[in-house]
């Protein structure tokens, strides 16, 4: 009885897997891709400034304000892409216009 318990055939755990499991998961799997390809597409904006990726971005525009100070920022993102760039501060799009 106690090699019966031991047994790892009396435990196999794809016999309680239906066989249907496998064609209903590539439908999902489908679908899911197809919502993640939709929830990361941004519009392509005329406006320079770091891309938004997936929300990564605006974290790292405001950390980078938080971290260096508004006027360092400022002139960091002025010498990277100019006199005209697109910003997130505190997850708001922020335009910082300079010469």
């Amino acid at each position: 009885m106690v090699l019966e318990t031991l047994n790892p055939m009396h435990y196999n755990i794809t016999s309680l897997v239906p066989d249907t499991m496998p064609v209903a998961t590539v439908p999902l799997l489908i679908l899911m891709c197809f919502l993640f390809l939709i929830w990361n597409h941004e519009e392509t904006s005329s406006i320079p400034g770091p891309g938004y990726c997936m929300g990564i971005g605006p974290l790292i525009s405001h950390w980078r304000f938080l971290w260096m100070g508004v006027g360092n920022a400022c002139n960091y993102y002025n010498k990277t892409y100019g006199e005209f760039v697109r910003v997130w501060i505190s997850g708001e799009e922020t335009f910082i216009i300079s010469k």
